[in-house]
C-alpha cells in the first residue's frame, strides 16, 4: 500500500477524523493504471451543515479540508471547493484536482481557456458541460505541474484530449459526480 494509500486509510478510519459539524466524507474512485500507484480523492459533501450562508459552507469546507490533508499526512495534496462540497486529493507524487459546477460559458470564457488547436473543433451540443470540464481539467494539470498561476490555460492541452488518459509521466480522468458538478484528477507517475 502507498503512502497515500496508508494516510487516506487512517484519516478515513472511524475516529481518526472528528470535527463538530464535519461534512459528509467520501472516497471517489479514481480508475488505477497497471503497475501504477493513483491518487485517493475525498469528496467533502457540507450541503448538510448548519452553516446556512454560501461563505459560510465556504469557510467550513476549507477548515475541514486542511484538516483532513494534515491527519492524512500525504507526501503530496491538492484541493478544490465549490460550495457545498470539496475534493482533497492525496499522492506519493504531484498531484491536482479541480471541482466545477456546470455553468453557462460565454464566448469570451471559451477564447479565453481553449488553446488554437481546441478553437479549432467543433464544440459539441453540451457546450457549457465541455467548456467547464475543460477548465476544470486544465486547472487540476497546472495544480499538479506546481502553479496554476504560471500556466495559461491558452497554452495548456487539456488533458481530455491525452490518449488513454497519458502524456508522458502524467495521468488524467475527469471523476464523476453528481448535482451538475464535474471534477478531474491530474497526478504523475511513478
Amino acid at each position: 500500500m502507498s503512502d497515500a494509500r496508508t494516510a487516506v486509510a487512517g484519516a478515513l478510519s472511524p475516529g481518526a477524523y472528528r470535527m463538530p459539524d464535519a461534512p459528509t466524507l467520501r472516497e471517489l474512485e479514481v480508475p488505477a493504471h497497471p503497475r501504477e500507484s493513483t491518487p485517493r480523492v475525498i469528496l467533502l459533501d457540507a450541503s448538510s451543515l448548519s452553516a446556512t450562508s454560501k461563505r459560510g459552507h465556504e469557510t467550513a469546507l476549507r477548515a475541514h479540508a486542511r484538516s483532513l490533508s494534515a491527519a492524512a499526512g500525504a507526501p503530496h495534496c491538492s484541493r478544490s471547493y465549490r460550495a457545498p462540497l470539496a475534493l482533497v486529493a492525496l499522492h506519493d507524487a504531484p498531484v491536482g484536482v479541480d471541482i466545477e459546477r456546470v455553468s453557462y460559458c460565454d464566448d469570451a470564457f471559451a477564447e479565453s481557456i481553449m488553446t488554437p488547436a481546441e478553437r479549432s473543433m467543433a464544440l459539441p451540443r453540451a457546450r457549457d458541460r465541455f467548456l467547464s470540464s475543460l477548465w476544470s481539467s486544465k486547472e487540476a494539470l497546472s495544480k499538479a505541474l506546481g502553479d496554476p498561476l504560471a500556466h495559461d490555460p491558452r497554452r495548456l492541452e487539456g488533458p481530455g484530449a491525452w490518449p488513454y488518459g497519458r502524456s508522458g509521466p502524467w495521468r488524467a480522468t475527469p471523476l464523476e459526480l453528481e448535482g451538475g458538478y464535474l471534477a478531474w484528477i491530474c497526478w504523475r507517475a511513478r
